[in-house]
């Protein structure tokens, strides 16, 4: 198992604790990291979850070129732990690499649910300001009111990462970033050519400011470059190689 110790003190942090533990308990899917159990300690509350021992997303894409096979691979199974908790009206709000963990037989889940939020029929929007700068949506930089594909913009800017090694702006302050995302039109790649017109076309789907216009998890699971992918037990060489 894996233990996530927190440190509860600021009422900021327990409402965040409170919530990770509310959306783990309630839904379980193979593509979510599975909650075990919580025991407090002290002013910290240790948080018992399954163990991934490959790390994460982020821990491959500091040490390694990923082919677009891969790419395709690890999106697949990304974009079926966003369906699972978009169908269950939940937006994670803060999907990143950091945030993907890996197994070595090859599975991929995503993890880190205190910024996640539920949907209601009375509220089913959110305008709040949440997540990690650098992977906002526009909407949500810009506090209009947002649903569920704010994760997949999220998930676009992953997917730049796989291939550019970072994020965009990421060399900017926050602010900074924050107005080059509401004014610099869809991300790019740093080197377009370089990669097949569907993988382009993949990110292009993610990565549409308009949110009506952005696809969906569903919709994105029946791309072309994400139908093409091998099983995940494929990536069991690449997550090892950073071991």
């Amino acid at each position: 198992v894996a233990i996530k110790k927190i440190n509860l003190q600021g009422l900021r942090r327990k409402q965040v604790t409170v919530n990770e533990i509310k959306v783990m308990k309630r839904y379980r899917s193979p593509s979510v990291v599975n909650y075990l159990a919580s025991y407090p300690l002290g002013e910290e509350l240790w948080l018992v979850m399954e163990y991934m021992d490959g790390g994460t997303l982020n821990d491959v894409i500091n040490a390694s070129d990923m082919f677009e096979g891969e790419i395709a691979a690890i999106s697949r199974e990304c974009l079926r732990g966003l369906d699972f908790l978009h169908s269950n009206h939940v937006i994670h709000r803060d999907v990143k690499s950091c945030n993907i963990l890996l197994r070595t037989d090859g599975s991929v889940e995503l993890a880190d649910f205190g910024l996640a939020t539920q949907l209601t029929p009375e509220q089913s929007r959110r305008s709040s300001l949440a997540g990690t700068t650098w992977w906002m949506a526009p909407e949500v930089v810009m506090h209009q009111p947002y649903g569920p594909k704010v994760d997949i913009w999220s998930f676009g800017i992953v997917g730049i990462e796989m291939v550019d090694h970072e994020a965009p702006y990421w060399n900017q302050s926050p602010g900074t970033a924050k107005l080059l995302i509401t004014t610099k039109g869809t991300p790019q790649l740093q080197q377009p050519n370089r990669f097949s017109p569907c993988l382009r076309d993949f990110l292009s789907c993610c990565l549409q400011r308009d949110e009506a216009r952005r696809w969906s998890a569903k919709e994105l699971l029946q791309h072309p470059f994400v139908t093409s992918a091998k099983p995940a037990s494929t990536l069991v060489p690449l997550i090892l190689s950073v071991k």
